[in-house]
């Protein structure tokens, strides 16, 4: 399964600032035009929520329901499509302080459903998230730049 994994570095804001900007999915589409629009259901009993998501992908757009689950004190956020036009999408959002400023780490693994056309669709897929994710990251957080991964630190699932 193709996966996306992004380490972003935003000087300008501090941790606690980025986790409560990335959490706070509502906001994405006033803050960046990637995003067309999320509607974010009031929590469950186990308090994860529902968020409906509608956001430019390539020459269209691509939907989505995700069940998300907060971790404040770990500064993560786990997300799960539940149903839309992917097969599958899931991963994490991490967010830790670093030296230069505040680390971003955004994990996901996708199938776009089409086992036929996966060998020219994946890597086009995978552009375009990582593409999306950069600009959200610039929208919510101001200057975000990413950096290449250690490869020993992306093995121990550091933000």
């Amino acid at each position: 399964m193709p996966t996306v994994t992004l380490r972003v570095l935003a000087p300008a804001i501090a941790p606690t600032d980025a986790y409560a900007r990335i959490s706070d999915f509502a906001r994405y589409p006033e803050l960046t035009a990637t995003v067309e629009s999320v509607v974010v259901r009031p929590p469950s009993p186990d308090g994860s929520v529902l968020s409906e998501w509608a956001v430019h992908f390539r020459n269209g757009l691509m939907k989505w329901t995700e069940r998300d689950t907060f971790s404040p004190e770990a500064s993560a956020i786990a997300f799960e499509q539940v149903s839309g036009d992917f097969a599958t999408f899931r991963g994490t959002w991490g967010v830790g302080a670093d030296g230069a400023g505040t680390l971003v780490r955004f994990d996901a693994e996708f199938d776009l459903g089409i086992p036929t056309l996966a060998a020219i669709l994946d890597p086009v897929a995978e552009a375009a998230l990582r593409d999306n994710i950069l600009r959200i990251l610039e929208g919510l957080l101001g200057e975000a730049q990413e950096i290449v991964a250690d490869p020993e630190l992306a093995e121990s699932g550091q933000p």
